[in-house]
């Protein structure tokens, strides 16, 4: 007979698969549309920036708090979850917050389900830019994502990145443990894979998607469906740098004889 289990194991398990949910569940967020990743306003200096709770440019507090995780900015829930009661009133402003995110930068308010899973569902956690490693911490514009690696881009860099992001990193399209070409494509590791080989073993597949990358486990493309480039070397001389010698040591033969000529002439005038 199993030994049966106590009440902090069966607690731990449960707090385990919640948190394992919770993790899966915030790939699924439109990031775009999270109320971590949403526009605000100074109240001092009226700059454009993301939702944080202090001002990026001149570092004051804004006094419109919105909260990170519910997007709500008037608590009107007067018996509800709230960690702090307020049943004669609403709470609006810096009296609804309750934490500040160590993530996004932004306000949490005073309920007890923001405050107790914002953290570990927080879509902004390791938004490091790919281009720039620069973190949220970093700069104040919003975040995004690679429409074909995934990957975390700042604002600055999002169209330069999206540019040249299908590349793959060798020199054709053929597999890379064997000749054939390949008809899948990780865009974050920049290599294709043919049929056999983006396989796993102990892996079982799901129905009616594409297969899993070998390498990272991120969710690989057919490559019908992009427009792939590979890398491309350019042979032969470099003309123009030749020419642009060529004329730069005409010029300074050309400019040394004139100082010679007039050197002498200083010194034997006619």
């Amino acid at each position: 007979m199993p030994k049966k289990k106590s009440g902090s194991r069966k607690k731990s398990e449960r707090v385990k698969s919640k948190k394992k949910v919770m993790m899966l569940n915030r790939d699924i967020y439109d990031l775009g549309k999270h109320p971590s990743n949403l526009l605000m306003v100074c109240d001092q200096c009226h700059r454009v920036q993301k939702n944080r709770s202090f001002c990026y440019f001149c570092s004051s507090i804004n006094q419109l708090a919105q909260c990170a995780n519910c997007g709500k900015i008037k608590c009107m829930s007067k018996l509800g979850d709230c960690v702090v009661k307020h049943p004669k009133s609403f709470s609006t402003g810096l009296t609804m917050v309750g934490a500040i995110c160590d993530h996004c930068e932004g306000f949490i308010c005073h309920s007890k389900k923001c405050l107790s899973t914002h953290g570990c569902v927080c879509p902004l956690q390791d938004a490091n830019c790919t281009e720039c490693h620069r973190g949220v911490w970093s700069h104040g514009g919003r975040i995004f994502k690679c429409a074909f690696c995934e990957s975390f881009l700042c604002e600055d860099d999002q169209f330069e990145h999206q540019a040249s992001c299908q590349k793959l990193s060798g020199d054709d399209y053929k597999c890379g443990t064997c000749n054939r070409y390949g008809q899948f494509v990780c865009l974050n590791c920049k290599v294709s894979f043919c049929d056999e080989h983006v396989k796993r073993k102990g892996h079982k597949p799901v129905e009616n998607s594409t297969p899993s990358c070998p390498k990272c486990s991120l969710p690989t493309k057919e490559v019908y469906t992009l427009s792939l480039s590979a890398k491309k070397y350019q042979y032969g001389k470099k003309v123009k740098d030749i020419q642009y010698e060529q004329h730069s040591s005409l010029s300074d033969a050309n400019s040394s004889d004139e100082m010679s000529d007039s050197s002498q002439n200083q010194f034997f005038p006619n």
